[in-house]
């Protein structure tokens, strides 16, 4: 009789709490865990804890005096916040973009991506367990924030881009910096590879866990490395063709099971790390193509007042994929409204239909594979 209570309560559903300050949830995230011992039955998100009103803080600025509050947008990559913001504002003025400045632009994001997608990396590798390729994806990233700093003075709110083009051309020398650190990153990158990418028990941990097919991706509107890993080759700088991109020569990585199912975890991990590289030959291109336009102003013709009528929707591809910007103007000096769209919020929707059947550990892998941050999520 015992043994019968015993197995009982042993089939009890237990509810658990994961976060929101765990250190996997990448930020003041909660998930609400029902799960049957260590297998998950459910994992619902509980979001909202970063929630800052920066949409209405938009609403309360001038046009050009709501950049800086851009870069809390997506923090691990605020330039890309910085440009899309830019670029509505130029769309719904009418605002033409002198060739240098767009250069400089996706100098300085490819960077930030670089950047962003070493954080990605590093701390996905800590979340299951191994702790040396963090510290290894930060000295790569330390280099970049060094360059930005150079460039406009900031390392991780940068405010770099401007309504009509960029704040600062780049310093002298700065040009040979890149390419140097770009000689060093391209090794590197190999070497991260051998350390963790195609190790035997990480690949293990990871391959076929939380598979996502193509079908799913678009279904739950996922976008950037996410939606690229599920197999779908789905990139706006080749799609919309905007900025200089169109100039430029480069590949889109997708997903390719590799080692498992196309969209699954290890899947997530590896398109980031093509990514990588895939930026570092913009970035030589766009280093290359910049010296074709060194009389060009890095700053557009601006409209003596900026108060205009109408509305605008511009996105670029972020670190985190789609990130869109929503402005209307109703002729102040303010915007009437602003709206931000972003990858990561999308990315929480499909947390919950994934979660059953999941360990909980392998939770920690969906979410640090999503690459979600907070601030995109809340707003």
């Amino acid at each position: 009789m015992s043994e019968v209570v015993f197995a009982n309560e042993m089939d009890e559903e237990m509810t658990l709490n994961m976060g929101p300050h765990h250190p996997s949830t990448h930020g003041v995230l909660r998930f609400i865990i029902q799960s049957d011992g260590e297998i998950i039955r459910k994992a619902t998100p509980d979001v909202g804890y970063l929630h800052r009103s920066i949409e209405k803080i938009g609403e309360r600025c001038t046009y050009q005096g709501y950049m800086p509050y851009t870069d809390r947008v997506d923090y691990v990559a605020a330039m890309f916040a910085n440009e899309c913001w830019a670029s509505a504002c130029e769309k719904l003025m009418d605002i033409e973009v002198p060739k240098r400045a767009q250069y400089l632009r996706v100098i300085s994001c490819e960077l930030n991506r670089i950047s962003s997608h070493m954080v990605a990396l590093g701390a996905m590798a800590m979340d299951i367990g191994a702790i040396t390729p963090f510290p290894w994806a930060l000295r790569e990233r330390e280099y970049i924030n060094d360059l930005i700093e150079e460039l406009c003075g900031a390392r991780l709110t940068f405010n770099y881009h401007r309504i009509g083009g960029v704040s600062f051309d780049m310093p002298k020398g700065w040009r040979d910096k890149v390419f140097a650190f770009l000689e060093t990153f391209d090794p590197a990158m190999e070497e991260f590879d051998r350390l963790i990418t195609n190790n035997t028990i990480y690949v293990k941990r990871l391959a076929d866990v939380a598979v996502i097919s193509a079908e799913e991706a678009k279904d739950w509107g996922l976008v950037g490395p996410n939606l690229r890993a599920s197999g779908v080759a789905w990139d706006l700088r080749k799609e919309d063709e905007y900025s200089v991109y169109p100039e430029l020569d480069f590949d889109i990585p997708v997903g390719q099971g590799l080692v498992g199912t196309v969209g699954d975890c290890w899947d997530r991990f590896w398109l980031r790390c093509q990514e990588c590289r895939e930026s570092s030959k913009i970035l030589r291109q766009a280093l290359d193509k910049i010296d074709e336009h060194p009389e060009d102003d890095i700053m557009g013709k601006l409209p003596r007042k900026m108060k205009p009528t109408g509305e605008a929707y511009v996105r670029v591809e972020s670190a985190r994929g789609d990130m869109g910007c929503y402005v209307i103007g109703r002729g102040g000096q303010e915007p009437y409204r602003v709206r931000f769209r972003t990858g990561s919020f999308t990315a929480m929707g499909i947390v919950e239909p994934k979660s059953p059947g999941l360990f909980v550990a392998d939770l920690v892998a969906l979410i640090a594979s999503l690459d979600v941050v907070a601030p995109e999520i809340d707003r």
